[in-house]
């Protein structure tokens, strides 16, 4: 049985020695080239020629010339370089923050309302950062966060999944959209027991606002067999159905000037304090390797969404301060 002979692995810096000989065919002149001493030099080459097993250079007194296996090797001796330049470019181009792509996952309740200002403040103080914006519901989302199919999320907290950190945003108050005419339309002191008997819309099964408002309505001491209608996929189809005289829904004050500017034949009214509320935040896996980009895109956020209608959350403290602008009945 004839011997397997085990090839070692070159070095790069044995491999650098050869590149630089090949090209000058001089072991002075490559030595320079690439600040290595002569004598180094000669014992790298002959260290990749051990290694691999193959003669690379023909030595005479007056020159250097490569061996028919030398002339093979220098190409992909190059081509090895060239790849772990490029390796090394790659890895200090991906230190810097907020640079190369970021998979953004919005839900459909927050997308049209907050995308704006994520946008223009990503445009404006992020310009090498590739933005890209995934709309879905959380469930979508969440699994995509975990599978790395996105990198961050932009949604209704809390979650309450192990392996994912959410760095707050803002707390949005709900408000109530009513028809023209009705008796809470306008009003701006409205008690949450105003939901026990109210013909409610809401949203269909998956989307979290759903989940919600139901919510607020069982806290408002709501029924389960209280008349509810779902037959809205979002929120412009909702407060249309609302404009129709089918009943009233809640919306997040970010999405009211949106989606009631549409229709005259649409009023607000807003709750007594403490008015339900949401908050929205940015999610991320746990230790993710871009954490500390990602706080800081938080931090932005927060003061671009300050001249919105909600309440900015303190980063460290979790605590929501006063709400911006507010939203005309």
């Amino acid at each position: 049985m004839i011997p397997v002979r085990r090839v070692k692995q070159p070095s790069l810096s044995q491999l650098r020695a050869f590149a630089a000989v090949a090209e000058h065919l001089h072991f002075r002149d490559a030595a320079a080239a690439i600040g290595m001493s002569q004598p180094a030099l000669s014992g790298a080459v002959s260290a990749l020629e051990e290694a691999l097993g193959v003669q690379l250079l023909e030595r005479t007194t007056r020159k250097v010339l490569l061996s028919p296996a030398g002339e093979r090797l220098a190409v992909r001796a190059h081509a090895v370089l060239d790849a772990v330049g490029e390796l090394m470019e790659e890895a200090e181009a991906a230190q810097a923050p907020f640079t190369g792509v970021l998979r953004l996952g919005v839900i459909p309740t927050v997308a049209p309302y907050l995308l704006p200002t994520v946008l223009r403040l990503v445009h404006t103080r992020y310009p090498e950062l590739d933005l890209q914006v995934h709309e879905e519901q959380t469930s979508s989302l969440l699994e995509g966060l975990a599978a790395g199919r996105l990198d961050l999320l932009l949604l209704a907290v809390p979650l309450g999944v192990p392996g994912v950190t959410e760095l707050p945003l803002f707390d949005e108050d709900f408000v109530l959209v009513t028809p023209e005419g009705h008796p809470l339309a306008g009003r701006g002191d409205i008690p949450r027991e105003a939901l026990k008997e109210l013909k409610l819309l809401l949203l269909d099964e998956g989307h979290c606002l759903r989940d919600q408002a139901l919510d607020i309505c069982r806290e408002a001491g709501r029924t389960e067999g209280a008349p509810v209608t779902t037959t809205a996929a979002g929120l412009s189809t909702l407060v249309q159905l609302v404009a129709g005289g089918l009943g009233v829904t809640l919306l997040p004050r970010t999405a009211v000037k949106v989606e009631t500017a549409r229709d005259s034949a649409l009023f607000t009214g807003s709750f007594a304090e403490p008015a339900p509320s949401r908050r929205v935040a940015l999610a991320m896996r746990t230790g993710a390797a871009r954490q500390s980009e990602f706080e800081e895109l938080a931090g932005s956020l927060r003061d671009a969404m300050r001249r919105l209608p909600v309440r900015i959350v303190d980063g460290e403290t979790g605590e929501a301060g006063e709400p911006g602008e507010a939203i005309p009945s």
